[in-house]
């Protein structure tokens, strides 16, 4: 295995971060601290860390243990400021570097963004046990639940009444349970996309028949296209997939706030600023969005920043598999999902790559 280049490591690092020499001064600073601290690498190498920051640290001290123990410190809940904005509470590190006694690796954690990652790992760790458990006891339970459910409609051949509708109610439980089931199995058995150059818009057409003649069939879809838009790298049969799941999320979200119908617009444009960083630091273009817009009451705020994640849902009797699924699709695609909601109002936007040349031709 080939390991990237240590300037890749630090540019791709996430995590605001900075090279201190043995005289306190910056030497460099990698992208993330540039955006965090809203300072370039110009302004900030060779200053004095502690004139162009304000700390509610000891640092010099932190600075001075560090280079003499040669081990890493850790400091928590520290305000940190460039002097033009409110303070933000961090975590910080300080760490020797390499061979040179002086160098120490300074990083800054928000305390948000640490609290947020600490509570999404946990959510994740705890999904993928679920799944994983899920996926193993579905195939087992749902054979007993068809002898149930096939037991349950014999016995209502000589029933009526009240009677029958406990069959029917059995029946129907059981059912519900297999789909589950089945949902499970699907988010755990998604094989890896067949991506060959594809019509979005082919794509979306074939996602809004099929809604309007089942359960999106009261709606109102509207379209808004670029027909300009060139042919994306996908899996057709997963991108209709992902596309029929938001449809019908909207759709669901329309019907659940009381109101007879409803509006859902789909709209296509080009967005050439919008770019992935991927693991070797480097930016890939995704400049192919496609947004599905519903006039729904909204997601819950509580539930807004982990909608993505399995078992996580805004409805009653929601699974909180469909848009897990989703976003596990669309990242396979090498693409990107949001999502941006206000009582009436919601858009998830999809965000997907160009197809090459070769594949095009």
């Amino acid at each position: 295995m080939t390991l990237p280049a240590p300037g890749i490591i630090w540019a791709s690092l996430p995590t605001p971060a900075l090279l201190i020499d043995g005289a306190d001064r910056v030497a460099e600073v990698n992208p993330a601290a540039e955006l965090f601290l809203n300072l370039s690498a110009r302004a900030l190498k060779g200053q004095s860390l502690f004139e162009r920051l304000a700390i509610s640290a000891p640092l010099e001290e932190v600075f001075a243990r560090v280079r003499a123990n040669r081990a890493a410190l850790f400091v928590n809940d520290v305000d940190v400021t460039t002097g033009e904005r409110a303070p933000v509470q961090c975590n910080l590190q300080a760490a020797p570097l390499g061979e040179d006694p002086q160098m120490v690796l300074f990083l800054i954690t928000p305390r948000e963004i640490a609290d947020r990652l600490g509570r999404a790992s946990m959510v994740r760790s705890a999904a993928r046990s679920a799944i994983g458990m899920a996926e193993m006891l579905a195939h087992e339970i749902k054979n007993p639940l068809a002898g149930i459910a096939g037991a349950a409609q014999l016995l209502a051949m000589g029933l009526s009444g009240e009677d029958r509708e406990l069959t029917d109610l059995i029946v129907d439980e059981t059912r519900r349970i297999v789909k589950l089931l089945e949902q499970v199995e699907q988010f755990g058995d998604v094989r890896p996309p067949d991506r060959r150059a594809v019509n979005i818009h082919d794509v979306l057409d074939r996602a809004r028949k099929s809604a309007q003649v089942g359960f999106g069939a009261g709606m109102k879809i509207v379209e808004d296209y670029d027909p300009s838009l060139p042919p994306t790298l996908g899996d057709a049969d997963q991108l209709t997939q992902v596309f029929l799941n938001l449809l019908k999320n909207a759709t669901e979200a329309a019907q659940g706030s009381g109101k007879i119908g409803g509006t859902i617009r789909i709209r296509t444009f080009y967005d050439h600023a919008l770019r992935l960083r991927g693991a070797d630091g480097r930016g890939q273009p995704v400049p192919l969005q496609v947004e599905i817009i519903d006039d729904g009451p909204g997601i819950p705020p509580d539930l807004a920043g982990a909608i993505f994640e399995p078992f996580v849902s805004g409805r009653e009797n929601g699974t909180g598999l469909g848009l897990a699924l989703v976003s596990k699709i669309i990242s396979e695609h090498d693409g990107w999902i949001s999502v941006e909601s206000v009582p009436g109002r919601t858009v998830f936007r999809i965000s997907l790559p160009v197809a090459p040349r070769s594949q095009k031709e």
